[in-house]
């Protein structure tokens, strides 16, 4: 699955930050089953690598699985070993994106301004991610549409929920992150179902 693909399908991110490797599996399962095709467990989780590793396994034939907080070329080399094909992070930084890219994996890196944009896509970088999306309105992601190349995705990440996200859709934002809107910490697996199942009927009705 590429990720036009996955964005095709579902264009939401699911981001797990907190969840434990023994929660990995059950969570992973309700979110593919509601729909979404691309999960991330961000690095600052309890025994994240575990945790990437068993959703790989479990849910990699169907979905994209990856890291995020990813920081240093490090951290990417570690995701790599567990066979995750998609390395997030809050920054754009360079290193990062060209260690991603050459091991042929999805690189979304954090950037604010255009400058970061552009230096992000310069080395590289799949896609942008807009963070965070509270302090970047759809006015400013508008703004940035109208010089970023037209094929590169831009995501949201941060503050959305499903009664926000049609305004960024019009100003042509091409997807979402959804973090503590969707999982917190010790969320049971049927809320968390529940929740995925909001933000995809929020999107149907855009």
């Amino acid at each position: 699955m590429t990720f036009q693909d996955a964005l095709q399908a579902c264009n939401l991110v699911a981001i797990l930050r907190g969840i434990t490797p023994d929660e990995a599996e059950p969570i992973g399962e309700a979110l593919i089953e509601a729909g979404w095709r691309i999960i991330e467990v961000p690095l600052n989780s309890p025994d994240p690598l575990k945790s990437i590793e068993k959703l790989q396994k479990r849910f990699g034939d169907q979905a994209l699985i990856g890291a995020g907080t990813v920081l240093t070329t490090t951290q990417v080399a570690d995701v790599a070993s567990t066979g995750a094909t998609v390395i997030i992070s809050p920054n754009a930084n360079l290193s990062v994106i060209e260690a991603s890219v050459s091991r042929g994996m999805i690189s979304l890196p954090g950037v604010a301004t255009p400058s970061e944009a552009f230096a992000a896509i310069g080395a590289g970088a799949t896609g942008i991610k807009a963070f965070p999306a509270e302090a970047i309105p759809p006015m400013v992601i508008k703004a940035w549409r109208a010089v970023l190349p037209k094929d590169m995705p831009v995501l949201a990440v941060g503050g959305i929920t499903p009664d926000n996200m049609k305004s960024f859709i019009d100003a042509g934002t091409n997807g979402f992150g959804i973090g503590g809107s969707l999982y917190k910490p010790g969320d049971d697996v049927a809320s968390v179902a529940a929740k995925a199942k909001l933000f995809i009927e929020a999107m149907r009705r855009i």
